[in-house]
């Protein structure tokens, strides 16, 4: 900092303060949905608010395991997300390794149209989308919540991810690999996934957050209590009576528990993935 100029200072300083502000204003619906969790019903909307409650009420987080099946949607929306982002990695990896490295007629053209679908919305497609599954006998199931998101905007999105990251991969490294004999399939899973490891943590990120926080989808497909994922699950602590803030905001704050710890583990990677990626055009 000695060698730095007053005014760069200044500017650095400027940074942190409003990296800061933006900080603290993003984690102001948290520590308020950590805070109700702990809180008694009756003081939850008290003036001025309570940030640190008074008892601290545990007993929430005991009722929402005990009076719903909550371990069953924490499976639910578990194992989908898990199967959605292994379809999702490996259908985007293949592809993004297709458009990115071997030549064919119209391969720019199809990849802008399979880039333009992802400017449709998801609700321009629900209807059509739910009499084909209804049609396929899938109504109730979780193969919808599954097979959708990988061939969907996701899948799309994870071979734009894939194909600007193999962009990036010197091709000596793939000619070098054909001299020596390796098939294209060879070079794909010997060479160029685990050269891929920044962008597979970034699509494993983004695809397995937007599977967990997905609620429209199991809306649509969904009937049966048992089948629920954890979004659909959370609006159960809503009915005419009003909302059992309490138990919302415990059950809020057990679900998104998962997302935090993935995130942190994984956030280097995730930073060099998104980095890395737009490096080529």
């Amino acid at each position: 900092m000695k060698n730095k100029s007053p005014g760069k200072i200044i500017g650095i300083g400027m940074n942190y303060f409003v990296l800061t502000v933006v900080s603290v204003v993003m984690l102001v619906p948290f520590l308020w949905m950590l805070s109700t969790s702990l809180k008694e019903p009756s003081k939850i909307f008290v003036f001025p608010p309570e940030l640190i409650p008074s008892p601290l009420r545990l007993e929430n987080y005991t009722e929402v395991l005990s009076n719903t099946p909550f371990h069953l949607f924490y499976w639910n929306s578990l194992y989908i997300a898990i199967l959605v982002t292994i379809g999702t990695v490996l259908f985007a990896s293949i592809a993004g390794y297709a458009f990115a490295r071997i030549p064919f007629k119209g391969r720019n053209l199809v990849f802008l149209l399979l880039l333009s679908t992802m400017m449709i919305p998801n609700e321009v497609t629900s209807i059509p989308m739910f009499l084909f599954m209804r049609f396929l006998g899938f109504i109730n199931t979780h193969v919808p919540l599954i097979v959708l998101p990988i061939f969907g905007a996701g899948g799309i999105f994870g071979v734009f991810v894939m194909r600007q990251f193999f962009l990036g991969i010197p091709k000596e490294l793939e000619e070098a690999a054909m001299i020596d004999g390796c098939s294209r399939w060879r070079i794909y899973w010997s060479i160029m996934l685990p050269l891929a490891k920044p962008a597979i943590a970034t699509l494993t990120i983004f695809t397995f957050l937007t599977s967990w926080n997905d609620f429209y989808d199991p809306l649509i497909f969904l009937n049966d209590r048992e089948l629920m994922t954890l979004p659909l699950a959370l609006s159960l602590f809503t009915d005419e009576a009003g909302t059992a803030w309490h138990h919302l905001m415990s059950a809020s704050v057990m679900a998104t528990l998962p997302l935090l710890i993935v995130f942190f583990f994984a956030q280097k990677q995730f930073i060099e993935g998104v980095s890395m990626t737009g490096m080529k055009d």
